[in-house]
C-alpha cells in the first residue's frame, strides 16, 4: 500500500496526473496493493516452486491483460434525471430552447474542477440546428436530431471538451485519459405533461467509458453526470416557473394585453 501511495505521489510530482483522479483511484489501488503484498509474500515463502512456472506467469499474465483489453466490449451507459415543473410543456420547451446564463457554481465538486455547464445556445431551428453547450472546460457541439416541440429534443455529440480540470501544483496538467476516455455520444430532453398541468422534464445522457474496472469508474461518472443534469434541470425549472407566474399575472390584467411567453 505504501508503494501505491509513493507511485501516486510520483505521478503528481512529475505532472503526469492530477490530485482528483489519484484520489478517485485510491479506493481501488490501495486494496490491490495490499492484496499484491499478501500474494507476493506467499510466493516468496513457498518452497520448491519451479523457476520455469514463475517465468511463464510473468510472461503470460501481461499478455493476457493486453488481449483482454482488445476483446472487451465497449458498452454504452445511460444517465437519466428528471424534475417536475409547475409550468406547461410549451413554457418548459421555451426554457429548454432559450434560457439565460446559469449562475456561477457554488457546489464544491464544480469548484474543484469538474466540468460545469454555464450556458447553452441553439443556432438554427429544427433538425439540423446545432446546439452549443458551454462548460467551464470548453464547448459541447451537438447537432439536433429530433425537434418535436414541445415534447422531445434530441442531439448527437459531435465535439466535447475535457470532463474536468486537474488539481495539481502545476499550472497545466492534462493526462491522456482526459482525451476521449469518457465520451458523450448523444442526449435528449423529454417533456411529459402531467395530469395537474405541470410538466415532467427528463434529461438523458448516453456515454462510453474506457477506464477499467468500469463497474467502479461509472459510479463516479454517473454521479457527476447526475449533478450536471441537476444543475441544468433546476435552472430550466426556475426559469419556466418564473415565465409561468409572469404570464399568469399578465393574463389577469384588465389594462394590458397578456404577454407572450
Amino acid at each position: 500500500m505504501l508503494s501505491v501511495v509513493l507511485a501516486g505521489g510520483t505521478l503528481l510530482a512529475f505532472a503526469l496526473e492530477g490530485g482528483i483522479c489519484i484520489a478517485m483511484a485510491a479506493p481501488v489501488m490501495l486494496p490491490l496493493g495490499a492484496l499484491g503484498g499478501v500474494i507476493g509474500k506467499i510466493i516468496a515463502e513457498s518452497s520448491g516452486q519451479p523457476v520455469q512456472g514463475t517465468l511463464a506467469a510473468l510472461i503470460f499474465l501481461p499478455g493476457w491483460a493486453g488481449v483482454e483489453s482488445l476483446t472487451t466490449p465497449r458498452p454504452e451507459f445511460l444517465v437519466s434525471s428528471a424534475v417536475e415543473i409547475n409550468a406547461s410543456p410549451d413554457q418548459v420547451w421555451e426554457s429548454v430552447i432559450h434560457f439565460p446564463d446559469l449562475d456561477e457554481p457554488d457546489e464544491w465538486y464544480f469548484q474543484l474542477g469538474i466540468a460545469c455547464p454555464m450556458r447553452a445556445e441553439i443556432h438554427g431551428q429544427g433538425v439540423g440546428a446545432v446546439r452549443h453547450c458551454i462548460f467551464t472546460t470548453g464547448t459541447f457541439v451537438e447537432p439536433i436530431t429530433v425537434w418535436d416541440a414541445p415534447c422531445h429534443l434530441a442531439f448527437d455529440v459531435e465535439q466535447q471538451p475535457a470532463p474536468m480540470f486537474e488539481m495539481s501544483p502545476y499550472r497545466h496538467v492534462h493526462p491522456p485519459h482526459l482525451d476521449g476516455a469518457l465520451r458523450s455520444t448523444h442526449g435528449e430532453f423529454v417533456l411529459d405533461q402531467l395530469p395537474d398541468g405541470r410538466t415532467r422534464l427528463t434529461g438523458n445522457t448516453w456515454y462510453e467509458f474506457d477506464m477499467y474496472p468500469q463497474t467502479y469508474w461509472t459510479l463516479w461518472s454517473d454521479l457527476l453526470i447526475h449533478r450536471i443534469h441537476a444543475r441544468v434541470l433546476e435552472h430550466v425549472r426556475r426559469h419556466a416557473e418564473g415565465m409561468s407566474r409572469s404570464h399568469g399575472k399578465s393574463s389577469t390584467s384588465s389594462t394590458f394585453p397578456a404577454s407572450q411567453p
